[in-house]
């Protein structure tokens, strides 16, 4: 019987080698990326249990990557880092992380490691099953796995990025989203000065949602710094 599906972010190769070969000899499925960008591609086009990720990564570092994920799922993190300052440790673990690990460590204390984060998911994913649909005052409901949103009943007829910023936005309420944060997150590209695009998409959902400037329902300014979800969950599903 297959046990739990693994994301591995390690651009060291024998470390890399190591784990894998240990976890599937334990009949773990596992995916190994190499760079931070190709761990996040990964995570967006597979579905994962647990994701084990290096710090000191190519393209985009560990802690942007844990950050990335935590903002989308709940799923267990475990950073891996040869890095000993507890500066980083702290860092980590603020971002979501759920436990660190520093390099070297024994496979055993590893394996360890992964089975009791796991049962902790499973517990959580076992109560807490995923709504149809997220509810809101002044009328939004958002269907997130149709990705479609509506209105007052009616839909709002958002384009993919404007429902993935709605969605990050309102599964992370009042946690203020820089325009930098929004954009490297949800085009997943460096951000460059002058950029507009987030600015633009904003304004766009914002007159799809019918959504007040100076009183949102739902997209508060925070001006000088961002963006943040301010609307009012409702019960009713």
């Amino acid at each position: 019987m297959e046990k739990h599906r693994i994301l591995i972010v390690e651009d060291d190769i024998e470390i890399a080698g190591l784990i894998m070969n240990h976890l599937k000899e334990r009949s773990y499925r596992v995916t190994w990326a190499s760079t931070g960008t190709e761990g996040w591609e990964d995570f967006q086009s597979q579905s994962f249990d647990m994701a084990i990720i290096d710090l000191m990564l190519p393209e985009m570092d560990g802690f942007t990557l844990c950050k990335n994920i935590r903002w989308s799922s709940p799923i267990p993190l475990l950073i891996l880092s040869a890095r000993h300052e507890e500066d980083d440790k702290i860092k980590g673990l603020k971002l979501g992380a759920d436990d660190y690990l520093t390099k070297p460590f024994s496979l055993r204390e590893l394996e360890a490691r992964i089975e009791s984060q796991l049962r902790r998911y499973g517990r959580y994913h076992s109560q807490a099953q995923p709504a149809e649909k997220w509810t809101f005052a002044h009328g939004l409901e958002i269907f997130p796995e149709k990705k479609t949103a509506e209105i007052n009943g009616v839909e709002a007829c958002l384009t993919v990025k404007e429902f993935a910023l709605l969605c990050l936005m309102a599964n992370n309420p009042h946690r203020t989203f820089s325009k930098k944060e929004l954009y490297e997150h949800i085009w997943e590209q460096n951000d460059v000065d002058g950029n507009n695009t987030v600015t633009v998409h904003i304004k766009s959902l914002r007159t799809k949602l019918k959504d007040p400037l100076k009183t949102p329902y739902f997209i508060q300014t925070v001006w000088g710094n961002g963006y943040r979800f301010v609307g009012a969950a409702s019960h009713e599903n």
